[in-house]
């Protein structure tokens, strides 16, 4: 009698990563890791220096935006067979402004088991030191390259009920910041920069005192900005305008 029909053994976990600080990998994360068949990953030189600092040697698969359409039967096949599939991005959760997302819909869409293992997020982790609404919020990801485009948006973000969330370029910050100043100089907004690395840096206060802060002294290394909505609850306003980080 055939066995067709038997449900896969083989499964997908999604497993995120430190966005800086390696300590910030869990147990669970690395026991996982040990026990798959390979690790899909955007930039294997990255994933190796993570499994190299955790004892892990593993067989490494790239998958990028570029490949992910052609691997996906390729990597349904193995998870048919079996496989244990591990899915890591370079920092952060997979599939979140990251490849996986085609990868993951398809699994899913075989019957095959998809696992999360949790982990560090730059997203929450700069919403939660900000000071700013957080909930509701608006994730972004990647703030569009075209300027004009940039420009739209930002004026869309100080429109919103809720706090606004992308990731931006270090060398395009600069110039989005002062699409916000010059609109609004005094709207809130923060930057916040390496996030869990040794340098890690917030700064709070109007668009153009943040506008000021980064035209002095270029912003370096992965950035997260923040854009309060258009009306602050009560519990923001009744406090001192001063509470603005000075320079």
């Amino acid at each position: 009698m055939s066995d067709v029909t038997a449900p896969s053994s083989g499964k997908l976990q999604l497993v995120a990563t430190p966005i800086g600080n390696l300590g910030d990998f869990s147990v669970r994360a690395v026991e996982v890791l040990k026990a798959a068949t390979l690790v899909a990953c955007e930039d294997t030189r990255r994933t190796i220096h993570l499994l190299q600092h955790h004892g892990l040697h593993l067989p490494l698969v790239s998958l990028t935006e570029h490949n992910e359409a052609r691997r996906i039967p390729e990597f349904i096949e193995k998870l048919h067979e079996g496989a244990s599939i591990a899915l890591v991005s370079d920092a952060g959760f997979p599939t979140v402004s990251d490849p996986g997302q085609r990868l993951v819909h398809a699994v899913i869409g075989a019957g095959i088991k998809v696992e999360v293992i949790p982990g560090a997020t730059a997203v929450l982790t700069a919403l939660a030191g900000s000071g700013l609404p957080t909930v509701p919020f608006y994730f972004g990801g990647f703030l569009p390259h075209k300027k004009g485009q940039r420009d739209k948006e930002m004026e869309v973000a100080m429109a919103r009920e809720c706090t606004s969330i992308y990731f931006e370029s270090p060398y395009r910050l600069v110039d989005t910041l002062q699409m916000i100043a010059n609109r609004a100089p005094n709207h809130p907004v923060v930057v916040a920069r390496e996030l869990t690395k040794m340098f890690e840096e917030f700064q709070r206060g109007s668009a153009q005192s943040v506008l000021n802060h980064f035209a002095m002294k270029a912003p370096k290394g992965e950035i997260t900005l923040l854009i309060a909505p258009a009306e602050l609850p009560k519990w923001m306003t009744r406090q001192n305008s001063s509470s603005d980080d000075k320079e």
